[in-house]
């Protein structure tokens, strides 16, 4: 089964999927570490770069912005109008403004005017331009309950801190919601599916954020996905597109990635012996090393080393495709680095390869 969950996940990496294409599958791809977010794209891509995934944030292909749970995510822009209108959060992200000191009736176009014609802006370049109403985490409250109007969503990083624009700067205009909510939600069930093998409305609800009765009436409006047909007579999955999916042995997935946080249990990949390793606490989540659809290890990239820590010694097959994926790590980043240490082993990477995020929010 999960042999299918992977190939649903596109990690048997199809040919001819670019950025565009990954997250148009997905639906979303987490994003809020900005280190992390990109890897998601190599380990579904034998031939993306980190060049390409920059192209289209820069072709707003993709778009940075606040999605499910709340959280920063990659989204189509095709698909902004209706992800959005279910996924926005305009009272908590007002609660927290409150907690903030950031009160007043005219908030959403105080962040619009103080974004509006400047293109892309950094925190403390916007918090100058909001003269006083708002500081530090305020200004990302103030971005975000922006983002849930259909005002903003946020742009390249510069020198590697976060920009936030206006929609008309960055997208032509204002992202207008899907006013049909039963669309929207028909529509979310429709492309959760297809990219979660197994999945139920307990999983939709888990990872969009959405209360589970509505989960539960979006996944009654959707029709279940059909196999495709599996012509070798191999038992194996097909992919999305209907082609056979190759057995994925080995995968490098980042921290973050959807393949941990797209549904509500991760007890079929992940061994409870081994939870803690993943999930250390504090909102860290390491990246993971995937040995035929288990988590089998955790990996951490510092400078020019990738470093992996096996839960079992890998041998045989599995341990030259982690070779071959810590090679492609290189490959994706545009470095040509040397490995020293045993990849069936490895070592612990002395600096904590997580994140600890706050709200979500970035």
């Amino acid at each position: 089964m999960n042999q299918a969950r992977m190939a649903a996940q596109l990690l048997h990496r199809p040919p001819g999927t670019g950025a565009g294409g990954i997250v148009r599958h997905l639906l979303a791809v987490q994003a809020q570490d900005l280190a992390a977010a990109p890897l998601a794209f190599r380990a579904r891509s034998a031939t993306v770069t980190l060049g390409d995934v920059e192209a289209a944030v820069q072709a707003r292909e993709i778009v940075r912005t606040w999605g499910p749970r709340g959280t920063l995510h990659y989204v189509h822009r095709d698909d902004l109008p209706w992800l959005l209108a279910l996924t926005a959060r305009r009272t908590g992200t007002l609660r927290r403004l409150a907690e903030e000191g950031v009160t007043g009736d005219d908030l959403p176009a105080l962040i619009g005017r103080a974004l509006h014609g400047q293109g892309p802006l950094t925190k403390a370049e916007l918090e100058e331009r909001l003269g006083g109403r708002a500081r530090g985490q305020g200004v990302v409250h103030l971005v975000a309950l922006a983002a849930a109007c259909g005002l903003a969503v946020l742009g390249p990083p510069r020198n590697g801190k976060p920009t936030y624009v206006h929609a008309d700067d960055w997208l032509g205009g204002p992202i207008a919601f899907e006013p049909d909510r039963d669309r929207a939600l028909r529509e979310l069930a429709v492309r959760y599916r297809r990219a979660h093998v197994p999945a139920g409305p307990e999983d939709l609800a888990a990872w969009s954020g959405l209360p589970l009765g509505q989960a539960r009436t979006a996944w009654r409006a959707a029709p279940a996905p059909r196999p495709a047909p599996d012509s070798e007579g191999t038992g194996r999955p097909a992919d999305p597109g209907g082609r056979h999916a190759p057995e994925v042995p080995v995968r490098l997935l980042p921290s973050f990635d959807e393949y941990l946080l797209g549904w509500k249990s991760r007890e079929p990949f992940l061994p409870a012996e081994h939870v803690r390793a993943v999930f250390p606490g504090g909102g860290i989540l390491r990246p993971v090393v995937l040995v035929d659809g288990v988590i089998g290890g955790t990996w951490a990239r510092r400078g020019d080393e990738v470093t992996v820590t096996a839960f079992a010694e890998l041998a045989g097959p599995a341990r030259d495709h982690l070779a071959r994926e810590i090679a492609d790590v290189r490959r994706f980043l545009g470095r040509h680095t040397r490995r020293e240490g045993d990849p069936g082993r490895g070592h612990t990477e002395r600096e904590d390869p997580g994140r600890k995020t706050q709200g979500g929010q970035t």
